[in-house]
């Protein structure tokens, strides 16, 4: 009989939620006023038009739907909806116009101590932060647009910024003209997928002392220094793309104090750096593919026991920047498209070894200025003088089962 009862509640509160409508020509005119009035599962829908409200609140399990994508014009004064609560839906706006500060990090939308939510098909202009996640978990931000006019990093913001949150799902964004497109601190047990990050003004992708995630079929293009990856284990990454992320600090991906983690089917493409590596250890690298980066991987601290194995080295300056010792790291089974090997069994598998250091790649690391040098005659000169006895780069780092034709991996 009790159980009959608390099932009859359940389907009264059901039927009693209901739709506040919000236009110039409705009986609530105010978005602010809609939700003071909304009761735990009812609807706002919002009606085309330009509604100049900020600093919204909402403490209650409601849903803020747009229709037409309506305009929510922030007008710079703060932030433009401060939410906590749990079970809400913030869709189909366009929210434009928020406070920039040098002290308080005022966002288009932020959310505190909230779970079970969905931020989708939403625009956001001219913001300062976009999302601001703090404390939360089991949310989903999916198909938004974010994007700013970012000239310095001091004076803008992130895209979508997540601090100390977990189990959330992040897919199919645009974050554009921010300081960083994506940023991630204290975020745990997360999926990052097919969002593309690009044209910020320092990295596409930061995310920091952050565990357990996965970030697939991503792509980072022409952003200030690309994409960094920091002081964090157990992260999978792959199907991402790397590309145009060109500068003298500039990289496709930085991984630094990295452990166990697999980075696998990702595409490097015209980088300065494909991946600069930096105290990383039992790292795994798989059927990736570097084009025409300066340096494909540049190792600039201790690592110990990464495996590198069937990736695509093709036409970088640069294969492999290597300044330590080998530290039982292996190169195992790639191709290389300066490999000039034979194959005399037809294996498929060079017969000589491939040494991916060269002397020049040596030199300028210690000399960044003869960079100038490097398609000069001096230059084939050494290196060929170099492979043919090695005195200056590690003598123990060889692909010794060199491929001899692209890998044609399924990307």
């Amino acid at each position: 009989m009790k159980n009959i009862i608390i099932i009859f509640l359940l389907l009264s509160l059901v039927g009693h939620s209901k739709t506040i409508e919000v236009c110039a020509s409705c009986k609530t005119k105010s978005i602010s006023t809609a939700i003071k009035m909304a009761i735990e599962g009812d609807t706002v829908l919002i009606k085309k038009g330009t509604y100049k409200e900020f600093d919204i609140d909402i403490d209650k399990s409601i849903h803020i739907i747009g229709e037409n994508n309506p305009i929510i014009d922030g007008q710079k004064k703060g932030y433009v909806f401060k939410i906590q609560a749990d079970n809400f839906t913030l869709s189909g706006l366009t929210i434009k116009n928020v406070e920039q500060s040098y002290t308080k990090d005022y966002a288009a939308v932020l959310v505190m101590k909230s779970k079970n939510f969905r931020i989708d098909n939403n625009i956001l202009e001219n913001v300062f932060f976009g999302f601001m996640i703090e404390k939360s978990k089991y949310g989903i931000i999916s198909n938004n647009e974010v994007s700013s006019h970012a000239k310095k990093e001091a004076s803008s913001g992130n895209g979508v910024h997540m601090w100390h949150c977990k189990n959330m799902r992040v897919e199919g964004n645009k974050v554009h003209n921010l300081r960083d497109g994506l940023y991630f601190e204290f975020v745990s047990n997360s999926f990052i997928s097919n969002n593309t990050s690009y044209q910020n003004l320092r990295y596409g992708l930061h995310f920091m002392f952050s565990n357990n995630n996965e970030y697939h079929h991503n792509e980072f293009r022409g952003n200030g220094a690309g994409v960094a990856v920091m002081f964090s284990k157990f992260i999978k990454m792959h199907h991402n793309t790397f590309h145009l992320n060109w500068g003298a600090a500039s990289y496709g991906l930085l991984l630094k104090e990295i452990y166990d983690g697999e980075i696998h089917h990702n595409y490097f493409e015209q980088n300065t750096i494909g991946i600069n590596i930096d105290g990383c250890t039992r790292m795994n690298y798989e059927n990736n593919h570097f084009v025409r980066n300066g340096w494909a991987i540049k190792f600039t601290g201790g690592c110990y026991a990464n495996s590198f194995m069937y990736n695509n080295f093709m036409n970088n300056s640069f294969d492999l920047s290597y300044n330590s010792k080998l530290n039982d790291n292996k190169f195992e089974a790639n191709y290389w498209s300066d490999y000039t090997g034979y194959d005399l069994d037809k294996d498929g598998i060079g017969d000589v070894p491939y040494r991916p250091v060269k002397l020049f790649s040596y030199i300028v690391n210690k000399t960044p200025e003869t960079l100038v040098l490097l398609r000069s005659l001096f230059v084939d000169i050494i290196n060929f003088s170099e492979k043919v006895s090695p005195v200056f780069t590690p003598d123990d780092l060889v692909d010794s089962k060199p491929i001899m034709k692209e890998i044609h991996d399924k990307y």
